[in-house]
C-alpha cells in the first residue's frame, strides 16, 4: 500500500535545498496607467485628464500584474472612486474574464456621466482568488453633458428679464441658473465684471454693483464646456420707501369690495400686488380692489414696485379678513325618508352670533318656515335647504346655505345582502351574511340609499332555501357548519312596507382534518413498497388519491406507493373537495449517507481512527471477515484492511466499503528523474494528499503559468519526459483543500 521511493541525486544537491526553500510570491495587481488610446489606428500619447461628452467618450489604460495565477474563473475588474479617491462606493469601469495568463493588457472603458472632480482614482482587483490591486495616481475627470451658454436670472424672476437688476440700499438680491435640468448637481464659477467670486453653488447672493455672469467648473477640462451665461448688469440704488396706504377698512362683509393703494404713484414704475406671499396676476397698477364677493378674498395683501430710478422693493402686508364668516352644518342625513303617517325633522345649526333662518323646498321658501328646524311629513318630498343670515352687525345681508337634504316617501324598498367578508365556495368553513344596503325606489323609479337612517328600523326575517331560519331576525346571519349549506335571502318589514332581499349561495367546507400517514418517506423501488393511509373512515365515501397533482384513479382506502412524489387524499364531503396533508416519497439517495473521514481512512501505523457515518436511521459495521465490529454511528480502526458500512434509510439498504491505510511517513520530494528507468519517474506524495477528492494539486513552471491542477491526485505527474524541453527545469507547487494550502514547495526535474 505504501509507495516506495528512490532518489538520484547527483550534481545539484544545493541547488536543489535552495530551492525546495522557495516559496510561491502572492499575487501583484499594479496600479493601472493612463494608455494611448488603442482603438485603430492607436494613438502615440497617454491621456493627462479624462474630459468625454456624448461625442467622444474612450479611454484607456495599461495594467500589469504578477504570478502566481489566478484561477480559471478568475474576472479583472478595472473600478473608479469617487472624486476625492474614496473607494468606499467603487463604480466598475471594465471587467476582463479572458486575461488569467496575460501579465500586460489594456482596459478600455466609458466614463459614467455624473463624473466630474479632480481627484478620480482607479484601480484592478481580481476575482479568484479576491485581490485588491493598487490605486492609481489621481486623474482629472470629467463628462461634460453641457456644452452651450447658461442662462442666468435675478430669483422670483419669470425669465431672464432684459439683463439688469438693482439693490437697494446696501441690501442683496440672488442671481441663479435658470432652467438647467439637475443643476444643483454641477459645480459652477461666477464672475463679477471679469473677476473670479468663491461661489460655487447654482446660485449667488450679490450686494455690489458689477456684471454678473456664470459657467459651469469643468475644472481641468473647463475648456472643453463653453457653458459662459449671458450678463446681468447689478446696479444699486436707493429705496423709494414702498408702502400701503392704510385702508378705510380690512375687515369685509360678502359682497363689498376695498381698494389698496400704494403710497407712491408713478406711471414709469411697475406695480406687482401679492397676496399671501404669491404674485397676483395682471395686477399692475397702484391701486388694487379686494372684492370680498370671491371665495377666499381673507388674506395678507403686498405690493411690489421696479423701474428707472426705483429698486425692486416690496412693502408691508396689509391684513384683510371676512367680517361674516360663520359656518352652518345640516344635522340630518342628507337622504330622509319619511313613511306613511310619520313625520320627520330637518335642522342646522350655526356659530353666527344673532341668526336668523329661512327654509326652502325645491328653491322656494316655505312660509313661516323660519326656525333652525322643520317638520316634514309624507306629502312634503323633495329638496331642501336652511338659509342663515345675520340679523346685525356690519354683515347683515350675509347669507350662508346649508347642505340639501333630500325627502323621499317611498313606494317600495330594496334590501341588498352580502357576504361580510370574502368567500369562495367550497374553501371557507364559516360565513356572515350582511344586509349591506337599502334603498327607497319612490314612485318614479328614483333610488334612495337610506341604509344609515332605517337599518336598525327594519324588522328582519331570514329564509333558507326559502324556509325561515329559527331565531335569526337581525341584519345578519351567522354560519358555521356544513349543515347550514343552501340559498339565503332575508324579508325585511317596515311599518306597511315588505321587501326581500338578493339571494346568496353558501356552501361551506367541513371543518375536518382529514391526515394521511405513510410506512416510510423513502421509497427503495418496487421491492419495498411503502403503504400511505388514513385513519379517517372511508367506507361508502367518494375519495381519490392523488401523486403530483394528478389522479391515481385508486379507489383502495390504503395506497400502495412505489414512485417518489408527492401523495395527497381528497375527499368529497358534502360536495366540497376536502384535501389531506401531503407526503412528500423521495427516491433512494445514496449519497446521503455520508463518512468523516471519507471512505479511504489513513493514520499512522501503531495508532487508530474513528470514522463516524451520518445521513442513516441506523448503521452495521463490518470488518474483512464479515464480523460485526459496531451497530453505533460510530467506529474506531486500527488496522489496515477493507472494511464494509451497511445503513439503513427507511427501508432502505445502503453500502458503503471503506479502505484503511497506515499513513506514508516520508516528504513530499522535491526532485524527480524522468529517464524512463522505473525508479522515480513520477512525482510520489504521501497518501495524506493524494487519492483524496478534497485535495487539489496544482503545478506551476518557472514563468507561474499553470501546467498541472488535479484533485484526486493519482500519482501519476508526469505522464512522459518528453514534456521537458531542458535538462534541468524547476517547477512550482501548491497543495490545498477548500480552506487552506496545505503543502507548496518546488519540484526539480533531472532527465
Amino acid at each position: 500500500m505504501r509507495a516506495k521511493l528512490s532518489f538520484k541525486i547527483k550534481y545539484f544537491f544545493l541547488t536543489i535545498l535552495l530551492l525546495g526553500c522557495m516559496q510561491l510570491s502572492a499575487q501583484v495587481l499594479n496600479a493601472p496607467v493612463a494608455a494611448p488610446n488603442q482603438t485603430p489606428p492607436p494613438g502615440s500619447s497617454p491621456w493627462d485628464k479624462a474630459c468625454a461628452s456624448s461625442t467622444f467618450n474612450d479611454y484607456w489604460v495599461n495594467f500589469t500584474w504578477s504570478p502566481p495565477l489566478v484561477n480559471g474563473d478568475n474576472e479583472f475588474i478595472l473600478e473608479l472612486s469617487d472624486a476625492s479617491g474614496s473607494f468606499a462606493s467603487p463604480v466598475e469601469l471594465a471587467r476582463d474574464a479572458t486575461k488569467n495568463t496575460n501579465f500586460d493588457f489594456f482596459f478600455q472603458f466609458a466614463l459614467p456621466t455624473d463624473t466630474r472632480g479632480e481627484g478620480y482614482r482607479m484601480r484592478v482587483r481580481s476575482t479568484s482568488p479576491a485581490v485588491v490591486g493598487t490605486p492609481s495616481v489621481a486623474y482629472p475627470m470629467y463628462y461634460i453633458d453641457v456644452n452651450s451658454g447658461l442662462t442666468i436670472r435675478q430669483q422670483g424672476n419669470a425669465d431672464f428679464g432684459d439683463g439688469t437688476a438693482e439693490v437697494c440700499n446696501g441690501n442683496s438680491i440672488t442671481l441663479e441658473v435658470y432652467n438647467l435640468p439637475n443643476a444643483n448637481t454641477y459645480q459652477y464659477n461666477w464672475y463679477r465684471s471679469g473677476s473670479p467670486l468663491t461661489e460655487k453653488s447654482e446660485s449667488i447672493t450679490v450686494s455690489q454693483a458689477g456684471m454678473y455672469n456664470v459657467e459651469i467648473d469643468y475644472g481641468a477640462c473647463s475648456g472643453s464646456g463653453n457653458t459662459l451665461s449671458n450678463i446681468i448688469d447689478v446696479t444699486t440704488g436707493a429705496s423709494l420707501g414702498i408702502a400701503i396706504n392704510p385702508p378705510a377698512k380690512t375687515d369685509l362683509c360678502a359682497g363689498e369690495t376695498e381698494n389698496l393703494e400704494a403710497n407712491i404713484n408713478n406711471a414709469s414704475l411697475t406695480y406687482t400686488w401679492f397676496k399671501d406671499g404669491a404674485a397676483i396676476p395682471s395686477s399692475n397698477n397702484y391701486i388694487y380692489s379686494v372684492d370680498a364677493s370671491v371665495p377666499g378674498f381673507e388674506g395678507d395683501y403686498q405690493v411690489e414696485i421696479f423701474g428707472p430710478g426705483a429698486c425692486v422693493e416690496r412693502s408691508a402686508a396689509v391684513t384683510i379678513t371676512n367680517a361674516g364668516n360663520f359656518t352652518v352644518t345640516r344635522n340630518n342625513p342628507a337622504n330622509v325618508v319619511v313613511l306613511p303617517g310619520q313625520n320627520e325633522t330637518l335642522s342646522v345649526t350655526t356659530d353666527a352670533s344673532s341668526p336668523t333662518f329661512q327654509w326652502y323646498k325645491d328653491g322656494s321658501p316655505v312660509s313661516g318656515a323660519t326656525s333652525s328646524s322643520l317638520t316634514v311629513s309624507e306629502t312634503d318630498t323633495g329638496s331642501y335647504f336652511a338659509r342663515v343670515s345675520l340679523s346685525g352687525g356690519p354683515c347683515s345681508s350675509t347669507s350662508i346655505d346649508s347642505d340639501i337634504t333630500t325627502v323621499v316617501t317611498p313606494a317600495s324598498f330594496e334590501i341588498v345582502i352580502d357576504y361580510a367578508s370574502a368567500y369562495t365556495a367550497c374553501a371557507n368553513n364559516s360565513i356572515v351574511l350582511d344586509v349591506t344596503t337599502i334603498n327607497a325606489i319612490d314612485s318614479g323609479g328614483g333610488v334612495t340609499d337610506v341604509t344609515a337612517s332605517l337599518i336598525s328600523a327594519f324588522s328582519y326575517q331570514w329564509n333558507k332555501d326559502g324556509s325561515p331560519v329559527s331565531g335569526e331576525i337581525s341584519s345578519s346571519i351567522s354560519l358555521t357548519d356544513i349543515t347550514e349549506n343552501g340559498n339565503y335571502e332575508v324579508d325585511g318589514t317596515i311599518t306597511t312596507y315588505n321587501a326581500t332581499s338578493n339571494a346568496l349561495d353558501v356552501q361551506l367546507l367541513v371543518n375536518e382534518t382529514l391526515t394521511i400517514n405513510s410506512s416510510s418517506l423513502v421509497s427503495c423501488g418496487p421491492s419495498e413498497p411503502i403503504t400511505i393511509s388514513t385513519t379517517t373512515d372511508l367506507t361508502g365515501q367518494s375519495f381519490d388519491w392523488f401523486r403530483d397533482g394528478v389522479s391515481i384513479n385508486s379507489t383502495d382506502v390504503a395506497l400502495t406507493a412505489t414512485d417518489p412524489g408527492t401523495y395527497q387524499l381528497i375527499l368529497d364531503r358534502n360536495g366540497c373537495p376536502l384535501p389531506s396533508n401531503e407526503i412528500v416519497i423521495s427516491g433512494l439517495d445514496p449519497s446521503l449517507i455520508t463518512l468523516d473521514p471519507s471512505e479511504t481512512v489513513v493514520f499512522p501505523e501503531g495508532s487508530s481512527r474513528t470514522v463516524t457515518a451520518s445521513g442513516g436511521d441506523s448503521y452495521t459495521w463490518y470488518d474483512s471477515n464479515n464480523n460485526v465490529m459496531s451497530t453505533s454511528s460510530s467506529v474506531n480502526y486500527t488496522d489496515e484492511g477493507s472494511y464494509l458500512l451497511v445503513a439503513m434509510i427507511g427501508n432502505c439498504e445502503v453500502t458503503r466499503p471503506l479502505t484503511v491505510e497506515y499513513l506514508d511517513t516520508f516528504k513530499i520530494p522535491n526532485v524527480i528523474t524522468v529517464n524512463g528507468d522505473g525508479i522515480n519517474d513520477q512525482w510520489i506524495i504521501p497518501n495524506s494528499y493524494s487519492n483524496k477528492p478534497d485535495v487539489n494539486v496544482i503545478i506551476f513552471n518557472s514563468a507561474g503559468k499553470e501546467v498541472f491542477n488535479e484533485f484526486n491526485y493519482q500519482n501519476n505527474w508526469p505522464e512522459t519526459s518528453m514534456t521537458f524541453a531542458k535538462q534541468n527545469m524547476v517547477f512550482f507547487y501548491k497543495i490545498k483543500d477548500s480552506n487552506e494550502v496545505l503543502k507548496q514547495g518546488t519540484i526539480t526535474i533531472i532527465r
